[in-house]
Parts: structure tokens; sequence; C-alpha cells
């Protein structure tokens, strides 16, 4: 549980009032795009360089084509007069990386078969509207945001198009839905990222509920001793040293049974034992409370409406690509797996390996 929830290494950074996309690291809005492809487990993988990536019209360039086709026995390369092939070098590369493309590009087909089913289209205007849009968020003029792209990334201009953007305005094609956030949901968005934050130590116990209530008993018979009792007792490994201090608790974080025996606690005071699992047990002890960021929500109303509306797509566009990798049938013969229902005997049928 803290770990997942208030673990000094994932939690997020204080939020700041109207906080402008110029402000932000850009390596992180790199990373948060392709986390629209990723919620829900679904890992694209769309950052790595995928030969013979398909173009923005769905086809591939020549170039890709060449790569894919190849000439077998072709010398790349000469060591003393010793060559190296082509086919020596994919042979290499297939065993290296091969899994890895290999799954990029399945998904890759995945989507673009469906946009081809529903007639859905990605124009080439489109793809570099939407990176004109990102590069203005920083300031930054497009060729300056590609450089970067290429210096921080390793991505190049078509990779770049290719294995992020387009995949991303696909799906968010697919996913065909008009995003409305609530006033209850901007609210409760306005809690957890402005809203005051209850300062706690925490003991986290995994054992039995004898063994959870002895700690909590010396917790609240020496309050003061929280601390070493957190360092003695704590299975928390992040925490534990810090004698129990673990980051603000928010409101919305993710736990609600812990935050809300959180803020009932008033400076100094242990709580009760909290089950947050099976034979796993969570303490604390409140500590006070931080200060509200921002006291009205009309100051960060905008950026906090484009916050929510962002991770609302991201979770319509991950439903969308599980739905649609679910329903394919799909026939690894690289890492011998099937999908799509088949039954035993056809699931083994389909991955022998062809013959001639």
């Amino acid at each position: 549980m803290s770990e997942q929830n208030h673990s000094p290494e994932n939690q997020d950074p204080e939020p700041t009032p109207s906080v402008q996309p110029s402000q932000q690291s850009w390596t992180n809005y790199i990373a948060g795009t392709v986390v629209l492809l990723v919620v829900a487990g679904v890992c694209f993988q769309f950052f790595r360089a995928s030969p013979g990536s398909a173009q923005s019209d769905g086809t591939l360039s020549d170039k890709g084509r060449a790569t894919l086709n190849g000439t077998p026995g072709k010398v790349l390369a000469k060591v003393n007069n010793q060559s190296i092939t082509y086919d020596v070098v994919a042979r290499y590369s297939v065993e290296r990386h091969g899994a890895e493309v290999l799954d990029n590009l399945i998904n890759r087909l995945i989507i673009q078969q469906e946009c081809d089913r529903q007639g859905i289209t990605i124009k080439s205007g489109e793809v570099e509207q939407e990176v004109a849009e990102t590069a203005e968020k920083f300031n930054l003029p497009v060729d300056t945001w590609y450089q970067m792209l290429a210096s921080e990334r390793g991505l190049t201009k078509d990779q770049y198009h290719n294995d992020v953007i387009w995949p991303m305005i696909a799906l968010k094609k697919l996913a065909g839905k008009s995003i409305q956030v609530s006033e209850k949901e901007m609210q409760e968005g306005f809690e957890r990222d402005y809203g005051p934050r209850v300062k706690a130590r925490m003991i986290l116990v995994n054992g039995n509920i004898r063994q959870a209530t002895e700690i909590w008993d010396q917790c609240r018979a020496t309050p003061d001793d929280f601390g070493r009792l957190a360092r003695e007792h704590s299975t928390d490994p992040n925490s534990r040293p810090l004698g129990g201090v673990i980051p603000p608790i928010r409101k919305h974080g993710g736990s609600p049974t812990v935050e809300e025996e959180a803020f009932k606690l008033r400076s100094g005071e242990v709580s009760g034992l909290i089950e947050v699992a099976d034979s796993s047990y969570v303490i604390l002890k409140c500590e006070g409370r931080t200060e509200p960021v921002v006291e009205d929500i009309r100051v960060v109303w905008n950026d906090l409406l484009e916050q929510l509306t962002e991770q609302q797509t991201q979770k319509s566009v991950a439903q969308v690509f599980e739905k649609i990798r679910s329903e394919a049938q799909i026939d690894n013969f690289l890492t011998r797996t099937t999908t799509a229902g088949r039954s035993p005997i056809q699931q083994t049928a389909a991955l022998q390996p062809a013959t001639k």
C-alpha cells in the first residue's frame, strides 16, 4: 500500500497554481504522451524505433520496404576483407531485439486494421499539426522540438510521427468520445492536487491481527516513540529508515480507507488499525497538515480542466486498445504464442514452424 500510494519515490510533486506548459519539463511531457498509450497495463513501446514503421497513410516508405525485404547475402561491412552480410545482421538483430520490435509492429497493425475497418484515416497534415501544437506549448520552434527529441530520446522525425503521434491520434479517433468532466470530478481533482494534506508517520504491519494489535498498543501507550517503533516494526522499506515518515497524504490519491482515517486525526494523534489488505495493516501518527496550495478553484480551473480531460482521454484510449487487441487473432511465431481463444489443438498447430 505505502509503496504504491505514499512512497517518496512515487509521490507526485506538489502542484503550483496555474502551471504553464513552458514551465514543465519537456521530457516529462513526452513521457506523459506515451503514458496515454500505456494506462491499464497497455504497453505499446512506441518510443522505440521500429524498423519498417508505417507512414502516416499506413503504407511503408520505399526505404522501409527495402529494409524489410533486404538482400540475403548482401555485404554490409568488411573487416580485414572478411564480410558481414545482411542475413547475419538480420539474424543477430532478431535474436537481440526481434520480440520487442515485432510486438511494436503487431500493435501498430492492430490499430491500422481497426482504422481501416471503421474507415478512419489520418492525414500527414494532422500529424504535423499535432506536433506543431505540442511544440507551441513549450514556446519552441518545431525544428528545435525535433532536435530535442533526437538528442534526448534518440527519435528521428519519422519515428516520432509514426511511433508516437500517429498511434495517439488514431486511438483518439477510435475512442470517438467527447470527454465531459463533471463538477464533482473537478472538485475532487482540486482537492487532490491543491488541497491540504496530512503530514504523517506510518507503520506497515504484514502479519496477523494479534501482531498488529501488539504494535498498535505500544504506539498508543508511547506516541512519542512512534518513530522508533516504525524503525523496529514497519515492513515498508521506504519509510522504515525514516522513522515512518511518508509524503503528506492527499485526498483522492488512491487509498480511500487510509485517507479517510488520516483526515480524521488531529496533530499528535495515533490512528486505529487500518486494514489495507489481507494480513496487512497500517498505523498512522498525524503530525499536522500542509496549507492549501490554492484556496479558490477558479484560479486553476482551466489548467485543471485540461488535465482531467487528458486523464480521461488516456483511460478511454487505453480501453479502446485493450478491446481491439483482445479481439484480434495474433499468431506470434517468434515467441510461439497465440491469442483469440483457439483450442489447445488449434494453438499447437498454429505455432508449428512453417514448412515449404
